[in-house]
């Protein structure tokens, strides 16, 4: 049973509404010899949803010990309040072989359901102590690509919890999970190693089967609303009003022997009742230039791996070539300023940084403030550094910084503590680096510190993929970043500093950056935490885009170059040129 919690159609669980999931499910029933079944998969899809009703098929006719495991312990703590007891108490069935939490001795309780026969323990991946903590003959592991790549030390949480299962010989095991980066996805792996099943769908016009593909996806130029499937065999178009009875009549195929143990299925986005053709070429049109939300796009709606350049280096002298004339005063489409500020032993250095449209934005001011972090005069210095407003192209008024970021993890931790306290309505946060897969800005932040500060760990790592990808791409528009004549060549190699490297922690690959020795990396950290305090602000409602198209109306702009340097200048609005046709146009 689905409840108003969990989904937006409430009700009586039915597969006709995602028929693709059928074999998934009868694959994980105790009547299969499949030992192992693997779903990477795009958003929208109910590959969770399946995972919870097989939970519930163990609970009622196949009892035994099973593990359920989510990224961390607070997801899982989430899954069970929020699906988990919603499932239980909706279906009678289960609600009878589960005690009601409240009664004494229930065995009912967030990470612990017991019923006859059996048990469902929920753990996350980052608690060694939870991943080993009983045998179980059934094990869910649920977004595995989330999981850190160590628990706790004790080595990769999938390995400690694939030991679980070892002395049950009619072991099953479900890796769930949408994909992340090419060589580093959990899922992928796990399901190159199956037999590859694809989701193929009959042509209404030849009757041959295909999977649906991206590439297949076809809409007239500037008509996305009207997107379609194309059949690659005859050319025949399928409208979204059919999605429904071709995913009734399509039929799983798999492309590989496999290890003869592992049913492997593979389902993008656009096979989703929920999400229509239409949206999602609305949304690639949207990010297809910003490779960071690309990325996310590829990831989420198409199930595939990202293809990172493990190791790739950045220009330094070309990224400074890229200069603009542009400033002292912030562009036109500047609607946003933030501040990363970074401490050092004898000095502080900041980057303030305009934000516009999709995240495009323009490096406005670096300043170094030299003295001793330990004594007030510099702070000082650094508080009237950012109360004061700058001057914008078309604002009278300016801009002021709306939220800085202090590093507070390394030189004089104490003193910015005392610098951070009392400030967080002019949104100046307390922050430190946190390595790892962890998000850019965290959900909240912790005061278990000496300064007794709200403290926000930021997910140092991803901003700098962030970062970096938005470097390599030349030339305006989404996540483009921009540069005055006045930044040195030192700024940039500051900038570029740090590499992307591959290290084997107990045979498992982990990426980590690296920064040579000698290296200077103040101007990356100072980007990081600016783009961390932008983060901190979307997390608190702000509407980027909005603000954006809220900005007078200035001249448009053409860019020339002078030498190697950019040069804005203005010009007369142009009419609309016709957009070229791409291969998704039919």
């Amino acid at each position: 049973m689905l409840t108003s919690v969990t989904s937006a159609e409430a009700g009586r669980w039915r597969t006709e509404r995602t028929p693709y999931l059928r074999e998934v499910m009868q694959a994980l029933s105790a009547a299969s010899r499949v030992e192992r079944v693997v779903l990477i998969k795009g958003a929208q899809l109910g590959g969770t949803e399946a995972g919870l009703n097989w939970l519930g098929y163990v609970i009622h006719h196949a009892p035994g010990p099973m593990l359920l495991v989510q990224p961390t312990v607070e997801g899982a703590k989430r899954v069970s309040k929020q699906r988990i007891d919603a499932l239980i108490e909706s279906c009678p069935a289960l609600s009878e072989r589960v005690k009601d939490p409240r009664s004494r001795d229930s065995g009912n309780t967030q990470l612990m359901k017991e019923f006859p026969g059996g048990v469902v323990i929920l753990t996350g991946a980052n608690s060694a102590v939870g991943l080993r903590s009983m045998p179980v003959r059934y094990l869910f592991l649920d977004e595995v690509d989330g999981y850190p790549g160590d628990a706790d030390g004790e080595g990769d949480p999938v390995a400690l919890a694939m030991q679980r299962t070892v002395t049950f010989i009619n072991r099953k095991i479900y890796l769930c999970s949408t994909p992340t980066i090419k060589g580093f996805s959990r899922i992928e792996a796990a399901y190159l190693e199956s037999d590859q099943r694809v989701y193929e769908v009959p042509c209404d016009h030849c009757g041959q089967y295909s999977p649906i593909l991206w590439r297949d996806i076809r809409w007239p130029e500037g008509r996305s609303e009207e997107a379609a499937w194309r059949c690659p065999h005859c050319g025949g178009l399928h409208p979204e009003h059919r999605k429904p009875a071709l995913l009734a009549a399509g039929r799983w195929t798999p492309r590989a022997a496999g290890d003869g143990k592992t049913a492997g299925f593979h389902l993008s986005s656009l096979y989703s009742p929920w999400l229509t053709w239409a949206e999602i070429a609305q949304e690639h049109q949207a990010v297809k230039d910003d490779p960071v939300r690309l990325k996310v796009w590829v990831n989420t709606k198409l199930a595939e791996t990202w293809e990172d350049r493990d190791g790739e280096s950045l220009d330094a002298e070309g990224l400074m070539a890229r200069r603009e004339a542009y400033g002292p005063a912030a562009p036109a489409s500047v609607a946003v300023l933030t501040c990363g500020v970074d401490v050092q032993d004898d000095r502080i250095e900041l980057e303030v940084v305009g934000w516009g449209r999709d995240e495009e934005s323009w490096s406005i001011d670096y300043k170094v403030l030299w003295g001793d972090p330990s004594a007030p005069q510099l702070w000082d210095e650094l508080d009237a550094y950012l109360s004061q407003r700058f001057a914008h192209e078309t604002l009278a008024q300016g801009l002021a910084i709306e939220a800085a970021c202090i590093d507070t993890g390394g030189h004089h931790t104490l003193s910015a503590y005392a610098f951070c306290r009392g400030k967080e309505r002019r949104r100046i946060w307390a922050i430190k680096g946190g390595a790892g897969k962890k998000p850019i800005w965290p959900k909240r932040p912790s005061k278990a510190n000496k300064g007794r500060v709200s403290l926000f760990t930021i997910g140092v790592d991803a901003a700098k993929e962030a970062i970096y990808a938005r470097l390599k791409k030349v030339g305006p528009g989404p996540g483009a970043m921009h540069f005055p004549l006045d930044r040195d060549a030192e700024y940039f190699e500051q900038l570029t500093a740090e590499r992307i490297r591959t290290r084997y922690v107990k045979g498992f690959p982990q990426r980590f950056w690296w920064k040579p020795d000698g290296r200077r990396n103040e101007a990356l950290d100072c980007r990081v935490y600016a783009y961390a305090a932008l983060h901190g602000l979307l997390s608190m409602g702000l509407n980027l885009n909005r603000r954006v198209e809220a900005l007078p109306q200035a001249p448009a702009v053409r860019a020339q170059t002078v030498g190697q340097v950019v040069v804005a200048t203005p010009t007369t609005p142009s009419p609309r040129r016709r957009m070229a046709i791409s291969s998704n146009y039919i």
